[in-house]
């Protein structure tokens, strides 16, 4: 199983990648590497589907949600009995975020919280917004959110009703991928440390 491990630390954060672009992409890089810098240890993995992408350079679309679970869920196993991490964090990215709520409240394994950078609200095709995974989490959850994600923006995610342990965090004109507009004068790095001080406080709040 080919895993990216950046940082030490004896708080693990587990970060699934979206449906669209693997460990290994810019994103996900730079939000690993920028995350470790704050002592924890950011262990990045592929879905299935992706590293069959990535090992013959066809194009997979995102295999159904129990494979999904069923994935991480052994890739998490796997890490803990390896790294044997004091505190265990669920984070991913749009769709690996998705997966992450679900599976946290189907683990015996305790997890204390969960991130979720871009949280896929509204199908890619339209519908109802995907509120059930947050509606019944147990644990904390704290979702990192650009201004204008096409996929919940700020104006859409105040009309839902989320619950209690379920915060949501702005990004300053942010897209899906949390990048500004020029013309906002916000610039990505800035966002990125934005999005990261978002996680740094969610973290830190937890296990205070």
């Amino acid at each position: 199983m080919n895993l990216i491990v950046n940082g030490e630390g004896d708080t693990l954060v587990l970060f699934a990648h979206g449906a669209g672009a693997g460990m290994d992409s810019e994103f996900m890089q730079e939000f690993a590497e920028n995350l470790a810098k704050r002592n924890c240890r950011v262990i990045r993995f592929n879905f299935a589907y992706m590293q069959a992408n990535k090992d013959d350079g066809k194009k997979r679309p995102p295999e159904r949600m129990p494979r999904l679970l069923s994935h991480f869920e052994t890739v998490l196993k796997q890490v803990i009995e390896e790294h044997q991490p004091k505190r265990v964090f669920l984070m991913g990215k749009s769709m690996g975020g998705r997966v992450a709520a679900i599976l946290s409240e189907a683990l015996e394994i305790p997890v204390l919280g969960i991130i979720c950078v871009g949280y896929p609200f509204i199908p890619i095709k339209g519908g109802n917004p995907r509120l059930e995974p947050l509606q019944g989490a147990s644990h904390p959850v704290c979702i990192i959110q650009g201004e204008r994600d096409r996929f919940g923006n700020r104006q859409q995610v105040a009309e839902w009703d989320l619950p209690e342990n379920v915060e949501v965090q702005w990004v300053n004109d942010g897209d899906h991928s949390l990048q500004p507009r020029k013309m906002s004068g916000y610039t990505w790095e800035q966002n990125l440390k934005q999005a990261i001080d978002y996680c740094e406080q969610f973290i830190g709040e937890i296990h205070a």
